[in-house]
Formats: structure tokens, C-alpha cells, sequence
């Protein structure tokens, strides 16, 4: 009889412990997920494509929280402090995982010990678009109007520290021009001021300028990546003019660190499953971003080869943050 009662016990004193009840029942209420980010730029696009796909594969909404500033250190420490049991999670990029750690000395968070990785998404180009009143048709245009008039023009971007930024100032050290950097709040509030002239250049995900370019209220010049991109085959790479010249960001979720490996598994199967479903494939591919999908060991080690990567291309750029 003492035998059962403790067996009782025991088994109840399990069932109910803290960590493996969050696990099984993992989730028993809707998910926050974090863009570091304003509304309107690729990677709210990216996320809020994601989320709703992922709310349909794990029973509960996943509820999408912009939380913009400080080229995505603010939302990104807020969910390195949140509490680790899968209820949190960020929508990293280039810019919260590798380049941040080369821009800014006193960063508030370990971008490897303060996260769980989950699942590395999309890699996506950039693009360099200005307002359709700028003379400039070419990227080779651009250069020798800069070139002409140094110190005139200006470029936006979505903010300081972020893969746009320093698309910017990787341009202007490998073309020898000088435009002045406008930083945003995000994509969004960037291409408000593009599209109506008041910044005349920008260097934004290509994502959130697709449908800008595709109805002529942009002139893309060129992409940011090695090759030209899929859905926009007559816009030469910026590399066919400034050889060498390449940068990309990427989207890819994580959750604190010490989330249970149990809820990270339940986060990591509905966001690969997202990327499988056809309609989500199709609207990634409108504006060009390459569907990955991946283990969280897998992001993992994707996140350390790019610190390794663009550490020294930052350093060579001279852009410092803080």
C-alpha cells in the first residue's frame, strides 16, 4: 500500500514538473513573435507570412510584436530576457546574429548564449532602388553622378547596424563615393520618405520593394547578391558593375536560451511545415527569397560562419555603431 501511495506520488510530482508540463502541453496559449523591426520591411513580411502558417500547425495564434530601434538590439534583447518556455520567440537576421556583434561594443546580448536556435527560413537579396525622378538608370550612372556631386545625396536605410546600412557603406568604400546614410526605424518607414522623394536613394530588402518596383514607383539599379535575382531577371547584380561587391540578409527564428529541446523540436516541425506549403513557397518566391528550412543545430552553426564572414567585411567598411 506505501508502495503505490509513493509510486502515486512520484509519478504525479513528474507529471506535473514545471519544465515537462510546458512540454507536453506546449502550447496552451498563443505564441509572441518578436520582430525587432517597424512594420512594412521584409522581415515583417517574411514573419507575418510565417506566423499565420505556423498558428494553423500548432493549434494557437502566433501573434506577430514589432518592437523597432537600434538596428534590432532592442527586440532582440527583450527576447534574450524573455522567459524560455516557447511562448517568445524573435525573427533573427544578419543584422541580430553576425553584424551586430561587429557594430556595436556594448551589445545587450550574446547573440550564441542568450538564444535557442530554432530554424534558419529564407536567405533574402537587397536591392538598390531610387525614387524614378533620380537620373540615374544604372548603377554606373549612380557612381559617376556621386562622383560628380560628392556629399549631395543621401540613402536610407532601415535603420544603423542593419544588412542595409552597411550595403550602403560596403557601396561607398568599393564605388570610392560618398552618400550620407539616413537611418529609419525600419524598411517601412524608409521607403514612405523614398517614394516620396524626400531621400532619393535607399538600399532596402527586395521583399518589401517588389511591389514598388513592379509598378514603377521605384527604379531598381541593381541587387546586392552574387546573381541576379528569379523574379526580377532584368535587374543586373550590383557585382556586374563593382565586381567582389555582395551582401544578403537572412530570416530565421529563435527562442531564449534554455527553452526545453522538447518545445524547440514542436517550434522547429511547424515552421519547416510552413515553409512546405506551397502557397507560402509561391509568395516567398514573388519576391525572391530562397526558402531554406533547417535543424536548430543547423542554424546553429549557419549563425557562426556568418559572424566569421561578415566580422571582417564590417571592420574593412569602418561603420561603428556605439
Amino acid at each position: 500500500m506505501l508502495r503505490s501511495v509513493l509510486a502515486a506520488t512520484l509519478s504525479a510530482a513528474v507529471l506535473f514538473a514545471p519544465g515537462l508540463a510546458t512540454a507536453q502541453d506546449f502550447p496552451s496559449r498563443p505564441v509572441t513573435l518578436v520582430i525587432p523591426f517597424a512594420a512594412g520591411g521584409s522581415t515583417d513580411l517574411v514573419g507575418r507570412l510565417i506566423a499565420e502558417r505556423m498558428s494553423q500547425e500548432l493549434g494557437q495564434p502566433v501573434v506577430v510584436e514589432n518592437r523597432g530601434g537600434a538596428g534590432g538590439t532592442l527586440g532582440t534583447a527583450a527576447v534574450a530576457k524573455a522567459t524560455p518556455d516557447g511562448y517568445t520567440m524573435l525573427m533573427g537576421t544578419v543584422s541580430t546574429h553576425a553584424l551586430n556583434q561587429a557594430l556595436y561594443k556594448n551589445l545587450p546580448y550574446d547573440p550564441d548564449k542568450s538564444f535557442a536556435p530554432v530554424s534558419l527560413l529564407v536567405v533574402v537579396p537587397n536591392v538598390l532602388v531610387v525614387n524614378p525622378e533620380f537620373p540615374a538608370k544604372t548603377v554606373q550612372e549612380l557612381i559617376d553622378i556621386l562622383k560628380a556631386n560628392p556629399d549631395k545625396y543621401s540613402y536610407a536605410s532601415s535603420g544603423n547596424g542593419t544588412p542595409l546600412h552597411l550595403s550602403g557603406e560596403l557601396f561607398n568604400s568599393m564605388a570610392g563615393v560618398d552618400m550620407q546614410h539616413i537611418p529609419y526605424k525600419g524598411a517601412g518607414p524608409a521607403l514612405v520618405d523614398v517614394l516620396g522623394n524626400q531621400v532619393p536613394i535607399m538600399f532596402d530588402n527586395l521583399p518589401s520593394s517588389s511591389d514598388h518596383i513592379k509598378s514603377g514607383k521605384l527604379r531598381a539599379l541593381g541587387v546586392t547578391t552574387k546573381e541576379r535575382a528569379p523574379s526580377f531577371p532584368d535587374v543586373p547584380a550590383i557585382a556586374e558593375t563593382i565586381p567582389g561587391y555582395e551582401t544578403y540578409t537572412w530570416n530565421a527564428l529563435f527562442a531564449p536560451a534554455g527553452t526545453p529541446p522538447e518545445v524547440v523540436a514542436k517550434l522547429n516541425a511547424a515552421a519547416n511545415n510552413a515553409l512546405k506549403d506551397p502557397k507560402v513557397q509561391a509568395r516567398l518566391a514573388d519576391f525572391s527569397a530562397t526558402v531554406v528550412g533547417s535543424t536548430p543545430e543547423e542554424l546553429g552553426e549557419h549563425v557562426k560562419k556568418e559572424v566569421a564572414k561578415w566580422a571582417p567585411i564590417v571592420k574593412a567598411t569602418g561603420a561603428q555603431m556605439d
